[in-house]
């Protein structure tokens, strides 16, 4: 049995809180690493139609022999494909690689504001929904004022946005809005994508306060926040101890020491003007 929490989405959906992401894990290395990663606990897998590993993480759910009504799979839509019924075609394609009939949750990748598709395309979001074959839909990389849109031109909340968020770019703002929405707040590069976060002198102090690894302690705090996070690693030792993080708390001194880890610094692109197709 996995001993990471669910949360419950707006919609009732329950998904992991802790899950394994596979940006920038190439098809074939994507089997193994998915597999790894269920075998540790992991029942919450993300991918993305532009990781271009689908077919490898499918491959590796089928394989794992795990019910399916006990993995939460998350894919996304890439920018190019925005539009009401360019959207519909992309998720057919990515539910063919995946190999499923079904996905646990559905994101728009970015809001692309430049191209202002982003309404239509939740509305097919909303249909693909309706037809269960999507339990759960959400954005990922949308501003606040992208969501405000959203939700005064759509009829489904989304379940959540997924945001670059770590303690050098703590997302308050964002945050908040979600929380004032019903919006849950995943983050992707939790642990600041290997760029000196884990070097810094207040993670590596409270690491060895618990004695854990500054990875594990950072997670913790995302934990602790109520976050959901999806840490990435092909390292099946590093798989392992970024799940194992349940049997130990950060105290009120080590929160407020990483509350002034935030500068506001963006390692990913800037949603208000990422267009990339």
């Amino acid at each position: 049995m996995s001993k990471v929490p669910s949360i419950t989405l707006n919609n009732g959906v329950t998904m992991p809180q802790l899950g394994f992401g596979v940006w920038q894990v190439p098809d074939v290395e994507a089997a193994k690493a998915v597999g790894t990663a269920l075998e540790a606990g992991y029942r919450s897998i993300d991918t993305a139609a532009i990781y271009e590993n689908e077919k490898g993480t499918g491959e590796a759910v089928a394989a794992s022999g795990i019910a399916r009504d006990e993995l939460f799979v998350t894919t996304k839509l890439w920018n190019g494909e925005q539009g009401y019924d360019a959207t519909l075609r992309a998720f057919d394609a990515s539910l063919d690689r995946l190999g499923l009939d079904h996905v646990d949750l559905y994101l728009i990748h970015w809001p692309v504001p430049s191209a202002d598709l982003y309404v239509d395309t939740y509305k097919a979001f909303e249909k693909i929904h309706a037809d269960g074959r999507a339990r759960a839909i959400g954005v990922s990389n949308f501003l606040p004022e992208h969501l405000e849109r959203l939700l005064g031109e759509t009829s489904v909340v989304p379940v959540l946005n997924q945001i670059e968020l770590h303690p050098q770019l703590q997302q308050t703002q964002a945050r908040d809005f979600h929380a004032r929405h019903g919006i849950r707040t995943e983050a992707w590069s939790p642990l600041g994508q290997g760029r000196g976060l884990l070097e810094a002198p207040t993670v590596v102090a409270v690491a060895r306060k618990h004695e854990r690894t500054p990875a594990q302690v950072v997670l913790r705090w995302h934990l602790q926040l109520g976050t959901i996070v999806i840490p990435k690693s092909v390292t099946p030792s590093r798989i392992r101890e970024n799940i194992d993080v349940f049997d130990f708390e950060l105290d009120a001194d080590d929160l407020a020491a990483f509350a002034a880890l935030d500068e506001g610094r963006r390692l990913g692109p800037d949603p208000a003007t990422f267009d990339e197709v």
